[in-house]
């Protein structure tokens, strides 16, 4: 798709299926309010053909080993409810399903009131609305979407298969979690995840992980701000193990996502000494007794050095529910990564409140994609490529409010987009990220960044290149301008991101390349013809025109094939090139040219055809779809790459190839555009107004 700014619509929220949603899917577009409405007319319930009670909706790549049975809340229990006193932690309970990282994500959630009621509305229920149907918000790529489900749950035995709460009788957990597996697909596509991914997508929030064993300083007060900001923490410990989630001796899961739900300091009196220990509260989404053994565990003898006033205030209980507290030193050695989801302005979308003192930041974010060719140039090991990517400009101006080092924070966000709907297609995860560039001179610099750019200037930061949704680090830069090149780590992979730009301050973020312009050569304005040819050609042109001496785009066919009648290669003209042939010389909106008009039209025909001669493989009639930046910008083109995007997607072929016929085609709807453009312009400035009537007219006759 092409790259464009998102303004932020703090009231928009899309339907799954709706244009612009930002989600690639077939599904049909499902208004919440509208089917459960005609479900209560029709005294029926909702039964979803989008994401339908059967195996399709479950797995892409295997069987279900169990013969589940789907049902609703009601065939499984008495008196089925969204929520039974509220929702807590303890309504996430891990089931057969490999997606931890969302419900150590989900419990966080329940910590987050405000945030939790946007993402599940409560504005649905068993009462006497319910006709089946529920529906939930998610954030996508920059935008939020309205999920819409019926509420057949999978079963076994009478019980749910995945996602459960401790209240038997208590479904927005499970229900979540169908909506989230629609999302995707299936169940089957939210096996193995990072909670970050989930944590974004619950609350639009920018996401950081922090190694616990790369000697950062400060961690634990770095996690003490965090939660005490509301951000969303997750951790787990990366190690090898000899099976998935392996437990260890002193009962903690390798490879497995566990949510920080608390980050507290506790005031610690022993006979010898006295102060405040740092500790961590953690659970473990099984939701069992696999839980933390050692020091400040369950009933551990260190909770006796806590004064008992603490402890009620703190409303400790030690059941074997999965949640322990460690001490920050046990919690730092043990595990080996954390997760900390912020909150962006995008998590303030109207019906969302955080609780006091939290601290928003600045956000500007763009859509991109890498295109085989065009944009896919791979990381700056890929030197010949590498200035192919994307380059987006952030200008930081005024540093941190307070900072010493007069320096500004800027985080960096990117995001690849789909391919965890891609699954069930073979695609994976791609490995992404991106370097940044300080612009010493930025108003001397090519636009975009060239080859030569990159040969001589390294960049500034590198952030690592890794095969997850997204990348996102956290920077300390002065004042100045930036370029940020984000990329695959292989150059020729294909995909779509999302990059978003965080600081604490203002900044201005912009695209990085070429202005689109139309430079008319002077061999393109006057028709060159030897004597004997043109006499020839006008003689046949008036032979088969009309009454009014033009012709339609027939008879230009007739000219055109009469011209390369003795060329050693005749050149394919099709109706379609030929419409658009009379559509961009035809002012006055006949339908027909003039003979006039027509030797213009000929000199540029013989103009893009000597450039495509230039780059076409081995005379075969093609040209590489690499090719075409070069090719068109000799034809007097100045193009931006999302523009060589479209035209890639738009008149290449599955090899990568541009046929000439494609060439002319591609041309003569640029030049019918830009010219267009031109004439409703005000002043120079680009941008155009066009009433709809202009707009329809300039984009079907051309």
């Amino acid at each position: 798709m092409p790259q464009k700014i998102l303004e932020k619509k703090s009231s928009k929220i899309f339907q799954l299926g709706e244009q612009d949603s930002g989600i690639r899917t077939r599904v049909e577009i499902q208004n919440f309010y509208e089917l459960r409405e005609d479900c209560k007319k029709r005294h029926c319930l909702f039964e979803d053909p989008e994401f339908p009670a059967n195996s399709s909706s479950l797995f892409f790549s295997k069987r279900a080993t169990k013969p589940y049975v789907w049902k609703r809340p009601q065939e499984i229990v008495e008196n089925p409810q969204l929520f039974v006193s509220g929702a807590t932690r303890f309504d996430i309970k891990q089931g057969l399903l490999g997606d931890c990282w969302l419900l150590a994500a989900l419990a966080n959630l329940t910590l987050h009131e405000d945030i939790l009621n946007f993402v599940v509305p409560r504005d649905q229920g068993f009462n006497d609305s319910y006709a089946g149907i529920f529906h939930f918000r998610f954030w996508q790529y920059g935008r939020w979407v309205d999920v819409v489900i019926d509420d057949r749950l999978p079963t076994y035995k009478e019980k749910l298969v995945f996602l459960h709460s401790a209240e038997r009788n208590e479904f927005w957990s499970a229900l979540l979690e169908k909506a989230y597996a629609k999302l995707h697909g299936s169940y089957e596509a939210l096996e193995g995840g990072t909670t970050s991914e989930a944590m974004v997508d619950l609350t639009g929030g920018v996401s950081e992980m922090f190694d616990l064993h790369a000697g950062q300083r400060d961690v634990y007060k770095i996690l003490l701000k965090a939660y005490e900001r509301s951000s969303l923490l997750s951790c787990n410990i990366l190690l090898d193990a000899k099976e998935l989630e392996e437990q260890t001796e002193d009962g903690l899961v390798i490879r497995h996502a566990y949510s920080i739900t608390k980050v507290k300091y506790f005031h610690v009196k022993t006979p010898r000494r006295e102060g405040m220990m740092p500790l961590i509260r953690l659970r473990n989404p099984w939701g069992n007794d696999v839980e933390w053994k050692g020091s400040w565990s369950d009933k551990s003898k260190e909770w006796k050095l806590v004064t008992d006033e603490e402890k009620k205030n703190e409303d400790l209980t030690f059941d074997n529910d999965g949640e322990f507290w460690m001490s920050f030193k046990d919690f730092s050695e043990r595990f080996t990564n954390i997760e900390i989801c912020s909150l962006s302005p995008d998590a303030m979308v109207e019906g969302m409140a955080l609780r006091g003192g939290q601290h928003m930041w600045k956000m500007s974010m763009f859509e991109g994609d890498w295109v085989k060719n065009v944009t896919a140039g791979g990381c700056s090991n890929n030197l010949d490529t590498f200035s192919c990517n994307p380059q987006y400009l952030v200008a930081l101006v005024d540093p941190d409010e307070g900072d010493t080092d007069n320096k500004c924070t800027l985080i960096v966000a990117l995001m690849q987009k789909n391919r965890r709907k891609q699954r069930k297609m073979g695609k994976q995860t791609l490995t992404i990220g991106f370097e940044i560039y300080h612009l010493e001179d930025p108003d001397n610099i090519p636009k975009p960044l060239n080859r030569g750019f990159f040969r001589k200037h390294h960049p500034v930061n590198i952030s690592p290149y890794i095969d997850l949704r997204e990348v996102s680090c956290r920077f300390r830069l002065k004042p100045g301008i930036y370029c940020i090149v984000p990329s695959t780590f292989y150059a020729g992979e294909e995909g779509e991101f999302l990059i978003r730009v965080f600081t604490e301050t203002n900044h201005k973020l912009m695209e990085h390349d070429i202005e689109v312009n139309l430079i008319e050569n002077n061999h393109m304005q006057v028709p060159h013809f030897r004597a004997h040819e043109l006499q020839d050609v006008k003689q046949f042109f008036y032979q088969i025109a009309g009454e009014d001496m033009e012709v339609s785009w027939e008879k230009l066919k007739e000219i055109l094939d009469f011209v390369t009648k003795n060329y050693p290669k005749r050149e394919e003209f099709s109706k379609e090139v030929c419409r658009s042939m009379i559509a961009m010389m035809d002012v006055d909106r006949s339908g027909k040219l003039s003979f006039e008009e027509f030797k213009v039209l000929w000199a540029a025909i013989e103009h893009w055809k000597g450039v495509f001669r230039i780059y076409e493989k081995n005379r075969s009639g093609f040209m590489n779809a690499g090719d075409l930046k070069q090719a068109l910008s000799s034809a007097g083109y100045h193009l931006n790459y999302r523009i060589l995007n479209v035209l890639v997607h738009r008149y290449g072929n599955l090899k990568g190839e541009i046929a000439f016929s494609d060439f002319i085609m591609c041309a003569i709807r640029l030049k019918a555009m830009i010219v267009a453009f031109r004439k409703q312009e005000r002043e120079n400035s680009d941008i155009a107004t066009f009433s709809i009537d202009q707009w329809i007219e300039q984009t079907l006759y051309s």
